[in-house]
């Protein structure tokens, strides 16, 4: 209580402070009115008249009325928020009479001793009521050609809804992309990829897309040699190219590209003769084995493509002293409908981005490191028929519909001589970038990511279809933007360059723009390689997003006459996706069809690229129906993503995907599971408290939703681990293949440690996981206490 109130005389003062109490509560905003109904303030509504005339009566009034009047400028906002109870009286007498000189009308009524006659009272009365009515009616009409008359575009973004979304989707058809399709497929033979960038830029600026841009980065590429590589046998001096056929001099001059592009980029190059190992799929355990019964010092190494990572296993073989990797894909891990055992294929051991500027971009004026070979292996794809003749055994291995995997005996010795051909240039790599700013969030990315072909790469044709999905969503959505709508996030379109060598152009363009992409961008949607198959609809997805992705490709299944049960993982995926998620943490979504014998196929026998067996799009899908519902359940999710003023990710999901990787392993530690629980705890509240108010609109605070978002988008970013092992990703959430529910990199270390005397590998592996799920319960429980605070500012 203030001094100059201290001073007053008691009873003075609990007749004002009454008083006081009576007008604010008929000011105070309509959220309060549960206050004004209260029986107590209602019984003694008589007493606070007399009072406050007795106060009215007092000779210090005049001079309240006149300091009042000095001092107009003093809120009110304030006081609306609080609760009643709380209120105390003002410290000096303006701010005690300032809620009665602001409305004397109130002062008038409460002071007038004689009513006025009952007939005049009917007539003011009987005035008053038509005014009213009169006043509604003219408010209706108002509102009701006003909203007649008021186009729906105009309105925010965030109030669409999937009505909205369906009818910008349903502009999509897929005989549009058949021949935005066939159309790029006519391209490809150039000699560079200029044209088929020009190409993509100017059909996206007719489309109506803004500020569509080329952004060029020199690179080190690696190329096939002049001529083929080869596998000669020494005891018999058989020359093979890597297809099987027997080397010709005519071949040799006149190298076709199915000759010539069976190779793997980056890898070193010369000549090695040596013995042939059989090494399986190369994991630790069978080196562990092999070294016990066989010297593998600058031996050659027969390994299997598949279940790992490809730059792991060559780093086992590494450390393991072997020489050189004859690659290949055992006709067993493919469905029995595909036959390539004479089709070779490309693979690229580029981890990512530019070898001469590992980790910072390639623009003019970096240094450039002398990288041309990524590993000291010499490694050679080779098709499974040049492996039958290699191991002396017949081509086809089924009997009785059982196959017999391909496998050297142990007790024969196969001394080859493998020759290896490349060549490192720097080429210009063209990234084509699009721009749609958002209305509201202009600063909030979502990418949008396909590919296109690349000069000097194998002549797939996954990119076509890439391309030409992106283009039929940029269409059907500037023909909406063309009608004045606008998302509320700016969405931006990227077709990258250099795919093939190792996702290059993405990786250029994300660490060139590194800093701003790590505060903007939040989410990305990849559209690689959309169709490898026909029967399953296969989604990959970041744990928040799982829910959203499911919940889509249902929707989806239940339009289809026959459709497989929901398919949504978190695995490693091959394309551009890739620096987004290991090096931004950016929550990704991809939707793909497959052949559901593919994926029961061993995983990462998508790292190798076939050069004929890419030529089947529309083999596979000869109405582009697949590639419509490709476009439409992605186009879908960007809506939504660009949209809604609360993003639809899901915190606890995260949180219940760290406990499930640690359920029923033995090798974590109690502080982990206990660090998990915690962790989902702290999940729980988050979006029971914060998220779920937020996506009310009556309580939807634009302050506290912009607070809520940039929690979301950040999630992910607290399990990017800085160590892994080649080929493993960085972001800790996603799993090696589907079989696996564990943390990649504590399986990793657990095989590790077994060939190893001391198990440092695996605590150290411990203490990432560890690590990374205390950094997000930390940033949980950050963000909740931000909330709480920002609200009690406001109190």
């Amino acid at each position: 209580m203030g001094e100059n109130e201290a001073s007053l005389p008691n009873t003075s003062l609990q007749g004002k402070k009454m008083a006081y109490q009576k007008v604010n509560a008929d000011q105070r905003a309509p959220g309060h009115s549960q206050y004004l109904d209260n029986d107590d303030l209602q019984a003694t509504a008589l007493d606070l008249e007399w009072d406050m005339e007795k106060e009215l009566e007092e000779p210090g009034f005049d001079q309240f009325r006149l300091d009042r009047a000095e001092n107009q400028n003093l809120e009110n906002s304030e006081t609306a928020d609080l609760n009643l109870d709380s209120i105390q009286p003002a410290t000096s007498p303006k701010g005690r009479f300032q809620r009665l000189q602001e409305e004397s009308e109130y002062v008038t009524r409460y002071t007038r001793s004689a009513p006025k006659s009952n007939p005049c009272n009917f007539c003011r009365l009987s005035k008053m009521l038509c005014t009213a009515i009169i006043l509604f009616i003219f408010g209706i009409l108002i509102g009701y050609y006003a909203h007649k008359n008021c186009p729906s575009n105009a309105t925010s973004s965030g109030t669409l809804d999937l009505q909205l979304y369906q009818e910008i989707l349903k502009t999509i058809q897929a005989e549009d992309i058949k021949n935005s399709f066939r159309n790029l497929i006519q391209l490809y033979k150039s000699e560079d990829d200029v044209e088929i960038s020009k190409k993509i830029k100017t059909h996206w600026t007719s489309l109506g897309l803004e500020d569509v841009q080329f952004v060029n980065y020199s690179v080190l590429l690696s190329l096939p040699g002049p001529s083929p590589s080869s596998v000669t046998l020494s005891s018999s001096g058989q020359c093979f190219h890597p297809n099987g056929q027997p080397c010709s001099e005519e071949a040799r001059k006149h190298g076709s590209q199915d000759l010539l592009y069976p190779y793997a980029a980056y890898s070193a190059k010369g000549t090695l003769e040596g013995e042939v190992i059989d090494v399986g799929y190369g994991k630790a355990d069978d080196l562990k084995r092999i070294k016990k019964m066989k010297n593998t010092t600058n031996q050659i190494a027969l390994l299997k493509l598949g279940k790992l990572p490809l730059l792991y296993k060559l780093s086992l073989l590494e450390k393991a002293g072997f020489g050189g990797v004859l690659l290949y894909i055992d006709p067993c891990d493919l469905p029995k409908t595909t036959n390539l055992s004479y089709d070779t294929f490309m693979v690229s051991l580029n981890p990512g981005g530019d070898p001469s500027t590992p980790g910072y971009p390639s623009v003019d004026g970096s240094f450039r490191q002398n990288r041309s070979d990524l590993t000291s292996l010499l490694v050679q794809p080779i098709s499974a028929s040049l492996v039958a003749k290699l191991i002396s055994s017949p081509q086809d291995r089924t009997k009785n519909g059982v196959c017999s995997p391909l496998e050297l005996p142990n007790n024969e010795e196969r001394i080859v001589n493998m020759q290896v051909q490349t060549v490192t240039k720097f080429k210009t790599v063209t990234n084509v970038v699009g721009y749609l700013k958002g209305l509201t969030s202009p600063d909030r990315y979502v990418i949008v990511g396909s590919h296109h072909h690349t000069a000097y790469s194998y002549n797939g044709q996954e990119w076509a279809s890439s391309t030409a999905i992106i283009t039929a969503f940029i269409r059907a959505l500037m023909l909406r933007v063309k009608r004045g709508w606008r998302p509320d996030r700016t969405i931006v379109f990227c077709s990258w360059g250099g795919t093939t060598f190792g996702n290059i152009g993405s990786y250029e363009w994300g660490e060139e723009f590194k800093k701003v992409l790590q505060r903007n961008v939040v989410a990305y949607v990849s559209l690689h390689s959309p169709i490898r198959g026909n029967s399953s609809l296969y989604s990959v997805s970041s744990p928040s997003l799982q829910q959203l992705v499911a919940e889509k490709s249902n929707f989806n299944c239940s339009r289809r006459a026959h459709c497989p049960g929901t398919n949504v993982s978190s695995v490693q995926i091959r394309g551009d996706a890739d620096y987004f998620i290991n090096h931004l943490g950016v929550p990704t979504v991809q939707f793909a069809y497959e052949d559901i014998k593919a994926l029961e196929s061993p995983s990462f026998l998508s790292e190798a690229l076939f050069l004929k067996r890419a030529t089947k799009i529309e083999e596979m899908d000869p109405f582009f129906n697949l590639h419509e519902t490709i476009t439409k359940l992605s186009g879908e999710v960007i809506l939504q993503i660009a949209n809604e003023p609360v993003l639809p990710f899901n915190a606890l999901d995260i949180a219940l995907e760290v406990q499930n990787n640690l359920k029923g392993d033995q090798l974590n530690p109690h502080q982990l599971l206990a660090l998990a629980s915690r962790l989902r705890e702290s999940a729980q509240v988050f979006q029971s408290d914060e998220m779920r108010p937020a996506n009310d609109p009556k309580e939807r605070a634009p302050i506290r939703v912009r607070m809520l978002n940039d929690i979301l988008q950040d999630m992910e970013k607290s399990f990017l681990v800085q160590q892994v092992p080649p080929g493993f990703y960085r972001n800790i959430l996603y799993h090696v293949d589907e079989k696996t529910s564990q943390f990649s990199i504590l399986l990793e270390a657990s095989e590790h440690c077994k060939s190893l005397p001391s198990n440092e590998t695996l605590q150290e592996a411990l203490s990432e996981v560890l690590n990374s799920i205390n950094s997000a319960q930390v940033y949980f429980k950050a963000g909740l206490d931000v909330f709480e605070n920002v609200l009690v500012g406001k109190n």
